[in-house]
């Protein structure tokens, strides 16, 4: 294989099966095999046909180099052909950054615009190397000032705390949310948009554990139960992962629901276009708080986690307890825990999902602990807890609570 061939096969890579399908990927091998340059076609253009130039957009192969006198498919890369002057064209997507970014929050709606032929570029305070929230080095395209048109803001959450303050950034979220059709935030970038006023009026939602504090903003109806919620033109998602459902659902209202399935399909992602599970409506945030939400800090003791897991109306929890080193002191603590603070959520604004208990079930072993209790929502539980010593260090214990909906 020639130099050349062997550079237009190292071309035919993922993107071009995802976003062009294999037929464009048989293609482009075909041209190459024949002797045919793509770049021909960039440079013999028609007059006749049209004087609007295209581009492929920016993918990192060399593609990017060439021009196209009509739109299309680009032969190399597979992705759709943009005007160069930058008009016209797919909807173009502009992702807010600063220090402290969770990555997710940007990556996963990134891949999913990406797939369906959106454009997407940053945006930051200034062009210069921010690090996101696990240590990753990134460069924004373009400044405030200077950021270009576009259809779609996304706002990340992650270290948002000290972006509240920040003037710049939440007046550009102001300015920009009046010139785009759909206003998106990820997990707590929620609050940012709070911040910058647009969540009044609105249903919104964000992170488990934090959702309640969205409630310190005006008129804001908070939501625990969903992937994410729409309200208007502002769309605001759940934790983490929960930007891929909104992403994807801001797909299917502006292409259709056959694309956002094609995308989610290439993307390997299981999307639920009714989006029931969410993180904030699972049962374990009815645990004492500090066990809630997978978490062995048990106030007084030393654990560490064994397993956590359930759903909406279940939930079993395990942990192994060095301290205290016995089970009359452990369910002791538990009592004291489970009475003081079950049910609590919000970081800011504490929270109890709790209506009426615990109330406590006497009787039964030593080492056994029964509860009672009923939640915001008026569904009636039952809580049990079981004390054994472990069976490989008899000096630690395994303890294991479970929660239930009472029939």
């Amino acid at each position: 294989m020639d130099e050349h061939s062997k550079q237009s096969s190292d071309l035919l890579n993922r993107r071009s099966f995802i976003k062009g399908g294999a037929g464009a990927v048989v293609a482009a091998s075909y041209m190459s095999t024949l002797g045919f340059s793509t770049s021909a076609f960039a440079t013999h253009a028609n007059p006749f046909v049209s004087a609007t130039v295209y581009v492929c957009p920016p993918c990192g192969l060399p593609c990017d180099k060439l021009t196209f006198d009509k739109p299309g498919s680009c032969p190399q890369c597979g992705m759709t052909l943009i005007p160069a002057d930058g008009e016209g064209g797919p909807p173009k997507v502009a992702i807010l950054l600063y220090n402290g970014v969770e990555i997710i929050d940007i990556a996963g709606p990134w891949e999913a615009f990406g797939t369906a032929g959106f454009l997407v570029h940053t945006v930051a305070e200034k062009t210069e190397p921010l690090t996101l929230v696990f240590g990753q080095k990134v460069i924004p395209d373009y400044s405030f000032e200077k950021s270009p048109k576009a259809e779609i803001l996304l706002v990340p959450g992650g270290g948002y705390g000290t972006q509240m303050k920040n003037d710049a950034l939440i007046g550009w979220i102001k300015s920009k949310s009046n010139e785009v059709d759909h206003v998106m935030s990820v997990c707590t970038g929620a609050f940012l948009l709070g911040q910058a006023g647009l969540l009044a009026g609105q249903t919104a939602t964000c992170t488990h554990g934090m959702v309640e504090d969205l409630a310190l903003f005006p008129n804001t109806k908070v939501v625990y139960d969903a992937r994410y919620v729409e309200s208007g033109k502002i769309i605001t998602t759940a934790g983490l992962t929960s930007g891929i459902d909104g992403a994807i659902h801001l797909i299917s209202k502006m292409l259709g629901k056959g694309e956002a399935q094609r995308v989610a399909l290439g993307m390997e992602y299981r999307w639920d276009s009714d989006a029931k599970w969410a993180r904030g409506a699972m049962a374990d945030k009815y645990l004492p708080d500090g066990l809630a939400y997978g978490n062995p800090k048990l106030k007084g003791a030393q654990a560490t986690l064994v397993s956590t897991e359930g759903d909406i109306d279940r939930w079993e929890f395990k942990m192994l307890v060095s301290d205290p080193n016995s089970s009359a002191g452990i369910i002791s603590l538990l009592r004291e825990r489970i009475a003081a603070n079950s049910g609590m959520g919000g970081m800011s604004s504490r929270i109890s999902h709790i209506k009426t208990g615990p109330t406590f079930v006497e009787g039964g072993r030593n080492s056994e602990l029964r509860w009672k209790f009923t939640d915001d929502r008026g569904r009636n539980w039952n809580g049990f807890g079981t004390v054994e010593p472990a069976a490989d260090d008899k000096e630690k214990f395994i303890v294991t609570l479970k929660l239930v909906i009472r029939l």
